[in-house]
């Protein structure tokens, strides 16, 4: 394996690709938002947050406007408590929230469901959803004046598995688009400095087989594919903003670089070049979490994102608690996995600012150079292959070493000769 950099040739920017879902607090205890600032996390998406329906107290529309009969313009029919000290949590540890409005997923919706219909007045619930950013970016009611740049308008409405069983939206598809219609242009209107979008896709798992080998026979994953494609229409024909689109992945990272490549292909061929895309919902082999396999893995998939058209990434996510997706910590001990590490290691690059050419011989093996003056650093990744003798040709003198492995949690290292399997090193550099 050779890796050549060339730290004098910039490619553009490092992206933060390294946000989160669900931050790790448990009742209103936030003291582990400091793994966050340490690991220098930008964005924490605010879906699923809580607990079943958001716990009945957080962040969901339904939890802060309680009665959708009562007036929207009145400071009284609206309890942010519990939201105001999250999202407050989360400005003070420095992440910035990526602000979901809609419910949270009705896993057994197919029994009864409650919150996931679609609202009854699409612009009240648009002008509900002005209000909550109103309170949070502009101290209405008592509120603050966040930074908050990002406000998705619901989550996953094309979850589809039989027509009466989806678990986020009960509605057909049409009825989403009129919803998404009607709030987007409201919002963009009275925000136009902000970022409107969605839909929280549910991926495109129906281009490439991924985690379930019936992936293009399945009727449910092709309608993933034909409800983006008549979300676009609609926009298109309805003039409806689209700052950024978001969509979601359980596949590797070969599967998800061919899914952000499409993403953007689509929305430029349909005349939304300007438009950003975020894939704001992501794990691969949630099963290994804990493992070295999975903290390796997870630093491939960061270094990929940075090399493709994404603007943005959300990994799903970083709960503390009972939660099969939650990767970064151990439930029963509160420490960080090894799968952390990736993310501070990905920062590392990010505090750089600055994108160098770096070329690598060897498939799977995935790297990432940033620099900043004399400062640099390269971040190399070997989820899957044996291990690889190693060549690193750069301009500069190394300081650091830092891998996580096996066995092995930021320890500080000799350069190593191989990169043994299941791994990422970071590698510190002055340049001359």
């Amino acid at each position: 394996m050779k890796i050549k950099v060339d730290f004098a040739q910039n490619v553009g920017k490092i992206k933060p690709m390294h946000g989160v879902g669900q931050p790790p607090f448990a009742g209103t205890n936030f003291k582990m938002f400091h793994y966050l600032t340490e690991a220098g996390i930008p964005y924490s998406r605010l879906h699923d947050v809580g607990g079943a329906y958001g716990g009945f107290r957080w962040v969901d529309i339904p939890n802060i406007f309680r009665d959708f009969d009562k007036d929207p313009t009145d400071p009284a029919s609206y309890d942010f408590t519990f939201t105001d000290m999250l999202i407050t949590a989360l400005v003070e540890s420095g992440v910035e929230p990526f602000f979901r409005l809609g419910v949270t997923i009705e896993n057994d919706a197919a029994i009864k469901s409650y919150r996931i219909d679609p609202p009854t007045d699409p612009y009240k619930w648009a002008v509900i959803c002005e209000h909550i950013i109103r309170h949070y970016t502009e101290g209405w009611a008592d509120g603050f004046k966040y930074n908050i740049k990002y406000w998705e308008i619901w989550n996953e409405p094309d979850n589809y598995e039989e027509p009466d069983e989806n678990q986020m939206w009960k509605g057909t598809k049409e009825q989403y688009y009129e919803l998404y219609g009607v709030a987007s242009k409201h919002l963009k209107k009275c925000f136009p400095h902000l970022k409107i979008g969605g839909y929280a896709s549910c991926g495109f798992y129906a281009l490439k087989k991924t985690f379930v080998e019936s992936a293009k026979s399945s009727p449910r994953f092709e309608y993933f594919i034909e409800f983006f494609d008549g979300f676009l229409d609609y926009i298109k024909a309805n003039e409806c903003p689209l700052d950024f689109f978001s969509w979601h992945s359980y596949g590797d990272i070969e599967c998800n670089k061919v899914y952000a490549d499409y993403a953007r292909k689509r929305l430029d061929e349909a005349g939304f070049k300007d438009t950003e895309t975020s894939c704001n919902e992501w794990n691969s082999e949630v099963a290994k979490r804990g493992t070295a396999h999975h903290a390796a893995a997870t630093c491939g998939m960061l270094l990929m994102f940075q090399n493709s058209p994404l603007d943005n990434a959300m990994f799903y996510d970083a709960r503390f608690g009972t939660s099969v997706y939650g990767s970064m910590f151990n439930p029963l001990t509160a420490e960080p996995f090894p799968t952390y590490y990736a993310f501070k290691a990905f920062n590392e690059l990010y505090k750089l600012g600055e994108q160098a050419t770096l070329k690598c011989d060897t498939e799977r093996i995935y790297a990432v150079a940033a620099k900043n003056g004399k400062n640099a650093c390269i971040v190399i990744a070997n989820p899957y292959l044996d291990e690889m003798p190693m060549e690193l040709d750069f301009g500069g003198e190394i300081t650091k070493c830092v891998i996580t492995c096996d066995g092995k949690i930021e320890e500080e290292t000799e350069l190593p000769q191989t990169l043994q399997k299941d791994s990422f090193l970071t590698v510190y550099v002055e340049l001359k």
